[in-house]
């Protein structure tokens, strides 16, 4: 009896159909801190979601220009990115850090917490 089984890559493509999907996949990539973990993101999102050729024809971006920019090498200007977001239907966004606190700041505020209001 033969399992059948789908490709990690064909899942991957069905996985970032989905906005929020392809958000995350492309957040988690910019927490990696690489700059070509990112443009791999980038070029798995835009091959799930029709190709090249198809995000820089409504990006009104250049095909190879885009290619070479999300090549390996690549070091596409802000403009390119958010261009290429917006046809996907996604969006740069900025979020406050999150720092992690040390044992002292956390019962401190505990501590603050435990107080009677005047």
């Amino acid at each position: 009896m033969s399992k059948i089984t789908k490709s990690y890559s064909d899942y991957l493509h069905e996985t970032l159909q989905d906005p929020e999907e392809a958000a995350a996949y492309i957040n988690a990539a910019i927490e990696e801190g690489d700059e070509s973990v990112l443009l791999l993101a980038l070029r798995d999102v835009v091959d799930a979601r029709g190709g090249m050729g198809s995000a820089a024809k409504k990006a009104s971006l250049n095909r190879e220009s885009l290619y070479r920019a999300l090549g390996p090498r690549g070091n596409p200007k802000l403009k390119s990115i958010t261009s290429l977001l917006d046809v996907l239907g996604l969006q740069l966004g900025v979020t406050p850090k999150k720092i992690k606190k040390t044992r002292s700041a956390r019962r401190e505020q505990k501590r603050a917490s435990l107080k009677p209001s005047a």
